[in-house]
Protein backbone atom coordinates (compact mmCIF):
# COMPACT_ATOMS: atom_id res chain seq x y z
CA UNK A 1 0.00 0.00 0.00
CA UNK A 2 1.80 3.40 -0.88
CA UNK A 3 1.66 5.90 1.92
CA UNK A 4 -0.86 7.72 0.00
CA UNK A 5 -3.50 5.28 0.51
CA UNK A 6 -4.24 5.95 4.73
CA UNK A 7 -4.92 9.52 3.33
CA UNK A 8 -7.34 8.15 0.12
CA UNK A 9 -8.96 5.61 2.50
CA UNK A 10 -9.87 8.86 4.95
CA UNK A 11 -10.49 11.08 2.00
CA UNK A 12 -13.08 8.55 0.60
CA UNK A 13 -14.51 7.98 3.67
CA UNK A 14 -15.44 11.38 4.14
CA UNK A 15 -17.28 11.26 0.65
CA UNK A 16 -19.06 8.11 1.65
CA UNK A 17 -20.45 9.86 4.84
CA UNK A 18 -21.51 13.04 2.93
CA UNK A 19 -23.41 10.55 0.46
CA UNK A 20 -25.16 9.27 3.30
CA UNK A 21 -23.55 6.19 3.03
CA UNK A 22 -23.18 4.06 6.66
CA UNK A 23 -19.24 3.05 7.66
CA UNK A 24 -19.74 -0.22 7.97
CA UNK A 25 -16.83 -2.79 8.41
CA UNK A 26 -17.42 -4.26 5.07
CA UNK A 27 -17.52 -0.73 3.47
CA UNK A 28 -14.25 0.04 4.86
CA UNK A 29 -12.66 -3.28 3.98
CA UNK A 30 -13.98 -2.81 0.14
CA UNK A 31 -12.62 0.78 0.14
CA UNK A 32 -9.43 -0.44 1.30
CA UNK A 33 -9.24 -3.24 -1.45
CA UNK A 34 -9.66 -0.59 -4.27
CA UNK A 35 -7.97 2.28 -2.55
CA UNK A 36 -4.85 -0.35 -2.12
CA UNK A 37 -5.00 -1.39 -5.93
CA UNK A 38 -2.99 -0.48 -8.27
CA UNK A 39 -5.31 -1.60 -10.90
CA UNK A 40 -8.97 -2.08 -11.37
CA UNK A 41 -10.69 -4.94 -9.31
CA UNK A 42 -13.60 -7.15 -10.35
CA UNK A 43 -16.32 -8.45 -7.83
CA UNK A 44 -14.22 -11.15 -6.98
CA UNK A 45 -11.10 -9.99 -6.37
CA UNK A 46 -13.10 -7.86 -3.98
CA UNK A 47 -15.03 -10.14 -2.11
CA UNK A 48 -11.46 -12.51 -1.81
CA UNK A 49 -9.51 -9.65 -0.59
CA UNK A 50 -8.32 -11.02 2.92
CA UNK A 51 -10.83 -8.32 5.17
CA UNK A 52 -13.85 -9.62 3.35
CA UNK A 53 -13.43 -12.78 2.51
CA UNK A 54 -14.14 -14.82 5.78
CA UNK A 55 -16.70 -12.24 6.82
CA UNK A 56 -18.69 -10.70 4.03
CA UNK A 57 -20.53 -12.64 0.75
CA UNK A 58 -20.16 -11.79 -2.36
CA UNK A 59 -23.83 -10.61 -2.63
CA UNK A 60 -23.51 -7.92 -0.24
CA UNK A 61 -19.81 -6.88 -1.54
CA UNK A 62 -22.07 -6.58 -4.78
CA UNK A 63 -24.75 -4.31 -2.78
CA UNK A 64 -21.73 -2.28 -1.79
CA UNK A 65 -20.47 -1.95 -5.20
CA UNK A 66 -23.59 -0.52 -6.94
CA UNK A 67 -23.95 2.35 -4.11
CA UNK A 68 -20.04 3.43 -4.44
CA UNK A 69 -20.69 4.08 -7.85
CA UNK A 70 -24.65 5.21 -7.76
CA UNK A 71 -22.70 7.85 -5.63
CA UNK A 72 -20.10 8.22 -8.07
CA UNK A 73 -17.58 7.48 -5.34
CA UNK A 74 -16.33 4.31 -7.95
CA UNK A 75 -16.25 3.51 -11.41
CA UNK A 76 -17.91 0.75 -12.87
CA UNK A 77 -15.63 -0.25 -16.59
CA UNK A 78 -15.28 -3.30 -18.52
CA UNK A 79 -17.43 -4.43 -21.44
CA UNK A 80 -20.98 -5.09 -20.55
CA UNK A 81 -20.96 -8.88 -21.50
CA UNK A 82 -17.82 -10.00 -19.22
CA UNK A 83 -17.07 -9.26 -15.64
CA UNK A 84 -17.15 -5.89 -14.51
CA UNK A 85 -14.09 -3.88 -13.17
CA UNK A 86 -14.64 -1.31 -10.47
CA UNK A 87 -11.89 1.39 -9.47
CA UNK A 88 -11.94 4.17 -6.99
CA UNK A 89 -12.61 7.88 -8.11
CA UNK A 90 -10.27 10.94 -6.57
CA UNK A 91 -10.90 14.20 -6.70
CA UNK A 92 -8.93 15.46 -9.21
CA UNK A 93 -7.49 13.41 -10.25
CA UNK A 94 -8.71 10.19 -13.08
CA UNK A 95 -7.33 7.36 -15.29
CA UNK A 96 -8.35 6.15 -18.92
CA UNK A 97 -7.78 2.57 -19.94
CA UNK A 98 -7.56 0.23 -22.83
CA UNK A 99 -9.88 -2.61 -22.76
CA UNK A 100 -9.39 -5.44 -24.78
CA UNK A 101 -12.74 -6.47 -27.04
CA UNK A 102 -11.52 -10.15 -27.74
CA UNK A 103 -10.20 -11.40 -24.03
CA UNK A 104 -11.94 -8.23 -21.95
CA UNK A 105 -8.06 -7.00 -20.32
CA UNK A 106 -7.82 -3.70 -19.19
CA UNK A 107 -4.77 -1.60 -18.90
CA UNK A 108 -4.50 1.67 -17.80
CA UNK A 109 -3.31 3.98 -20.33
CA UNK A 110 -0.18 5.61 -19.10
CA UNK A 111 -0.31 8.87 -21.60
CA UNK A 112 -1.25 12.46 -20.25
CA UNK A 113 -5.37 12.37 -21.22
CA UNK A 114 -5.74 13.52 -24.53
CA UNK A 115 -9.75 15.22 -23.25
CA UNK A 116 -8.46 17.26 -20.45
CA UNK A 117 -7.38 20.25 -22.56
CA UNK A 118 -11.12 19.62 -24.16
CA UNK A 119 -12.86 19.36 -20.61
CA UNK A 120 -11.57 22.96 -19.47
CA UNK A 121 -13.07 24.69 -22.55
CA UNK A 122 -16.26 23.18 -22.54
CA UNK A 123 -16.48 24.32 -18.72
CA UNK A 124 -15.16 27.73 -20.00
CA UNK A 125 -17.66 28.10 -22.81
CA UNK A 126 -20.78 25.94 -21.49
CA UNK A 127 -20.15 27.35 -17.49
CA UNK A 128 -20.86 23.74 -16.50
CA UNK A 129 -18.68 23.18 -13.26
CA UNK A 130 -17.52 20.15 -12.06
CA UNK A 131 -17.26 18.46 -15.09
CA UNK A 132 -15.35 15.60 -15.46
CA UNK A 133 -15.08 12.58 -18.08
CA UNK A 134 -14.49 8.66 -18.16
CA UNK A 135 -12.59 7.52 -21.44
CA UNK A 136 -12.57 3.97 -22.38
CA UNK A 137 -10.56 2.76 -25.90
CA UNK A 138 -12.04 -0.27 -27.12
CA UNK A 139 -9.62 -3.01 -29.26
CA UNK A 140 -8.09 -6.21 -29.53
CA UNK A 141 -4.95 -6.39 -27.69
CA UNK A 142 -1.32 -7.48 -28.69
CA UNK A 143 -1.69 -11.08 -27.30
CA UNK A 144 -5.28 -11.40 -29.23
CA UNK A 145 -3.50 -10.38 -32.79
Amino acid sequence: MSSKAPKFLDDVLLRCRNAGLRRTRALEAVLQSLVSSNKPLTLAHVAESPELKNSCDKATVYRLLTRLEHHGIIRRLGLHDRSAYYSMIFPGHHDDYLICTECGVIEKLDLACPVEKLEAQISRESGFRKLYHELEFFGVCPACG
